[in-house]
């Protein structure tokens, strides 16, 4: 049975509202900030699930190696475009994150905008934080951003909605379940007096449970913070960051 990701038309229909112009503008000081919190100052970047390349091509542009790896054929594409208008050179790749693996290759690994716990299978998710730490090298780090389970429970409405410059109306459906450790969202388009209903799910992580699987993998220290300028994931963190760092071997 296909998973809710490989539905290429769901990523065609919603791209103009996930990635609007402003997404693309404010990737330039996303950038500057992880490379802020993480230290590293040049070498080879991984950025798993890059979507339609916002950070990567900051990044090549910054004299970093860029490699970047996406399953879906239609951000890819996107992600060339804006690569080629760039100038920029950086390698695609099309492959699921978890079965890509490039042992020692890359300085820094980033997983960005909650690309993280798509799976029904809880173990598949520390598939992937095990083929991060594996495409790490020695002293190499990572960072994960997704929506914390504590900013979630805080925020949490079943029913909200928007409307956009088109005309078009989101309408998005919130639903906790497993425990508390899984949402699932429908998103009903309107546009064109057409309706179209898009129903997905990810598993949701607190930051000790976060810490604790990246921990679990390997990685030897883990830092959490609540945003990109680097507060502390606490009461009025807006976003979860973790930043792992592999071990030094020598």
């Amino acid at each position: 049975m296909r998973e809710w990701f490989d539905n290429e038309s769901f990523w065609i229909q919603m791209y103009p509202y996930m990635f609007p112009e402003a997404r693309y503008e404010a990737a330039q000081e996303q950038v500057e900030k992880i490379l802020g919190l993480v230290g590293v100052k040049d070498g080879a970047v991984l950025d798993l699930c890059c979507g339609p390349g916002r950070h990567v091509c900051v990044l090549a542009r910054k004299g970093f190696r860029v490699t970047g790896v996406d399953l879906t054929p239609f951000l890819l594409d996107k992600a060339k475009e804006r690569g080629r208008a760039a100038g920029v050179d950086v390698e695609w790749i099309h492959e699921d994150m978890r079965s890509f693996v490039r042992s020692n290759g890359y300085d820094l690994v980033l997983s960005m905008f909650t690309s993280f716990g798509y799976f029904d299978d809880k173990e598949e998710d520390l598939k992937v934080l095990h083929n991060i730490h594996e495409s790490l090298k020695p002293a190499g780090v990572c960072v994960v951003d997704v929506m914390g389970k504590e900013r979630i429970a805080k925020i949490l409405a079943a029913t909200t909605s928007e409307r956009y410059p088109d005309g078009a109306l989101l309408v998005q459906r919130h639903e906790i379940f497993d425990d508390w450790s899984r949402i699932r969202n429908e998103w009903i388009l309107i546009k064109d007096d057409q309706a179209t209903s898009f129903t997905f799910h990810h598993t949701v992580y607190s930051g000790q449970e976060l810490k604790d699987r990246l921990l679990q993998v390997g990685f030897a220290k883990v830092r959490l913070f609540g945003n990109l300028d680097g507060d502390e994931y606490g009461p009025e963190a807006t976003r979860l960051i973790a930043v792992a760092q592999k071990r030094n071997n020598a």
